[in-house]
């Protein structure tokens, strides 16, 4: 499983990238792409929609199951990837690049603290397998 360095990442296998000031891009990582299996279709949400830490924000569907996919902090979602609705594909071929799904105004720039490493989240998916 790719686990890139300079990532957090959450226990529900969300990962977060701080991009533009006070705003992280989100997505869901490669042991979650994996274990799902061909995604068919991802649901979004709006732009300008509040979250919250942990809440659902949206869904991936796979040839598999239906998976939920969650707020790894709170804030605002500023954008969302539109390329998804098309191409649902691009998060099993680019988890990290062009399969993300939202980026996220930050609430509180310190959420990003409560996030696992690259180390940590290697461990987390170890004690899954």
């Amino acid at each position: 499983m790719v686990v890139p360095e300079e990532l957090r990442y959450s226990t529900a296998h969300e990962w977060v990238l701080s991009s533009a000031e006070g705003a992280v891009r989100v997505g869901i990582t490669d042991y979650a792409q994996t274990q799902l299996g061909d995604i068919v279709h991802v649901e979004l949400p709006v732009v300008g929609h509040s979250v919250a830490r942990g809440e659902p924000v949206g869904e991936v569907e796979s040839t598999k199951s239906v998976s939920e996919v969650y707020a790894p902090v709170a804030g605002e979602v500023v954008a969302r990837n539109e390329a998804l609705e098309d191409s649902p594909e691009l998060v099993n071929s680019d988890p990290y690049g062009e399969g993300w799904m939202i980026e996220i105004k930050l609430a509180d720039v310190s959420a990003m603290d409560s996030l696992m490493g690259a180390e940590d989240y290697r461990m987390l998916i170890e004690e899954e397998t």
